[in-house]
């Protein structure tokens, strides 16, 4: 079986999250590792979510990935979502990018090395619910000791010269504001609006994004290359307000009980990006001040994780991609979270590089080229081998 043949098969085999089962693709990644002799643990949780590592003793990198996808709506795809169907150069589908190409990059550079007469030194870790925050997968393998720090890849998908070294910090809360109802009429003399409450803090959220915070002078090169590479990847001007801003969206807003009503409750689920030099405790402060008659309930937090470029693991890929792809290699700064910031934060040693076409990414046509896949499978091959020796 083939690189794009293995993504297919992985891209078939449902496991959106929500709902959140990964039974039966856990199932197949076994039956493919045990075919090549080698020992693996599925770890189980409710609803089906489930969790692999292999088991072989020795291991000297953790070659890490999640299965589960964000749900897909066939609607205006050009594929079906969960066709996994191979045409025009691509593998189609839900997971495509994200990330199950790099996962099947992950099984088959692995399997040529065994197949070659190479005892990889590597463990594999595949989890169930990346997409939803990793409570029943990375979290709890490391609340379980069942990982041990070590250098790490993660199959995520990056520009095709770009490892990532690192992530901005993630505050995602859930926020229930109370008001209190009176007559629309009256209003505002009259009643507190618990939507206007929600609107009132967006308006300070607005304002704490218009300020950069700088950035440590080791850290300004990096954030000069990432900004190259967000304007290459998504055409964007000014890219290193990503990386020195306050990013913020609130994601889904409900609230009130009618229009000619004050509205008593209103609920809002925030998620903030944070950058390098921003205090995540005066970020909190400032909401918590901002936001008057609220429940705050905190989903996720981290604060901003990076490897440093002269580590082993960054400079192994780095010269794996060189030597892939005949030109220097640029490690850049992420805008999104993954993953890595939990192992991070627990003394793992992480960078991220993997296949996919970046913009379709949890959108409608999201592929993977089967000649990025091929290559990736290349610079894998040659990660393993290094720590291998």
């Amino acid at each position: 079986m083939d690189v794009a043949r293995l993504t297919s098969s992985l891209v078939r085999i449902r496991s959106e999250n929500p709902p959140g089962s990964t039974a039966d693709l856990i199932e197949f990644v076994k039956e493919f590792l045990d075919s090549l002799g080698v020992k693996s643990r599925v770890v189980s949780h409710p609803g089906g979510r489930d969790d692999l590592i292999t088991t072989e003793p020795g291991p000297r990198l953790l070659l890490c990935g999640h299965v589960d996808v964000v749900p897909a709506i066939p609607d205006d795809w050009t594929h079906d979502p969960h066709s996994g169907e191979v045409a025009e150069g691509y593998v189609w589908g839900r997971g495509a990018t994200d990330m199950k190409g790099g996962c099947a990059a992950l099984l088959i550079a692995y399997r040529d090395l065994v197949e070659s007469g190479i005892a990889p030194k590597a463990q594999f870790a595949f989890v169930c619910d990346e997409e939803t925050g990793g409570p029943y997968g990375i979290r709890s393998l490391l609340a379980k000791n069942l990982l041990l720090p070590r250098d790490c890849l993660i199959a995520e998908p990056t520009p095709v010269m770009s490892p990532a070294v690192g992530q901005k910090g993630l505050y995602r809360v859930d926020l229930s504001f109370r008001g209190r109802p009176g007559h629309s009429s009256l209003y505002p003399m009259v009643g507190k609006s618990a939507i206007m409450a929600a609107v009132d803090l967006i308006g300070y959220l607005r304002e704490v994004h218009a300020h950069p915070f700088p950035v440590s002078e080791d850290l300004q090169p990096l954030v000069a290359q990432s900004a190259r590479v967000f304007h290459d990847v998504f055409g964007i001007e000014g890219g290193d307000n990503i990386l020195t801003r306050v990013m913020f969206n609130p994601g889904r807003i409900e609230g009130g009980e009618k229009a000619n009503i004050v509205a008593e409750q209103c609920r809002m689920e925030l998620d903030i990006r944070v950058p390098w030099g921003c205090s995540l405790d005066d970020l909190r402060k400032g909401i918590a001040e901002h936001a008057q008659d609220v429940t705050i309930r905190e989903m996720d937090v981290a604060e901003p994780t990076l490897t440093p470029t002269d580590a082993l693991v960054v400079r192994t890929v780095c010269r794996e991609v060189e030597r892939v792809y005949g030109m220097p290699a640029v490690p850049f700064l992420q805008w999104a979270a993954s993953d890595a910031k939990y192992l991070r934060a627990e003394g793992f040693d992480v960078v991220e590089y993997g296949p996919g076409e970046i913009p379709t990414l949890h959108a409608v046509d999201e592929r993977v080229s089967v000649e990025q896949l091929e290559k990736v499978v290349d610079v894998y091959r040659g990660v393993i081998r290094a720590y291998s020796g």
